[in-house]
């Protein structure tokens, strides 16, 4: 079984091996290994984990990262990024207890926060079915690149009355 804590500076390097591993089959899949999760620099990740401004969560099993997601804040929508899962760790339950801990983090640190929006590869369609089940939908879709589409999504949340 796995336990979730955030993220510390300490965690860079295993959850940087962590999102490397866990975004190759996207990348086959849109045939671009440049995208962004594979390109992300080490000092990259240590910086985002070291901001107190990005909120980051790991999945733990043992001593092993499994699962990682970030996100941040702007006005009151909660931005969801990089929703990593180690590829031999999949359809576990990893992913879903890490949408839903970070979207109650944030909700902690944000009582007004109204939505969360995130991202991913149209090819994606395991990763896209996940966020439907957490309540996401689809608000558009974006082309990147000739052989790179987008699919945006968002999740509306109920502000709490005042």
């Amino acid at each position: 079984m796995f336990e979730i804590h955030p993220a510390a500076p300490a965690d860079a390097g295993e959850i940087h091996t962590l999102q490397r591993a866990a975004f190759v089959d996207e990348a086959q899949d849109c045939g671009d290994p440049f995208i962004l999760p594979l390109t992300e620099t080490l000092e990259r990740m240590g910086k985002l984990l070291g901001s107190p401004d990005t909120l980051v969560l790991k999945a733990v099993e043992g001593h092993r990262i499994v699962g990682s997601v970030r996100a941040q804040t702007t006005g009151t929508t909660g931005v969801v990024g990089r929703l990593a899962v180690a590829p031999d760790r999949r359809r576990r339950g990893v992913g879903t207890a890490l949408l839903e801990r970070v979207e109650g983090e944030l909700r902690g640190r944000r009582p007004d926060l109204a939505a969360l929006t995130l991202f991913t590869g149209a090819q994606s369609v395991s990763g896209q079915l996940l966020y439907r089940r957490a309540g996401y939908a689809v608000t558009h879709r974006e082309r990147v690149a000739d052989h790179l589409v987008m699919v945006h999504m968002r999740k509306e949340l109920a502000v709490p009355a005042p």
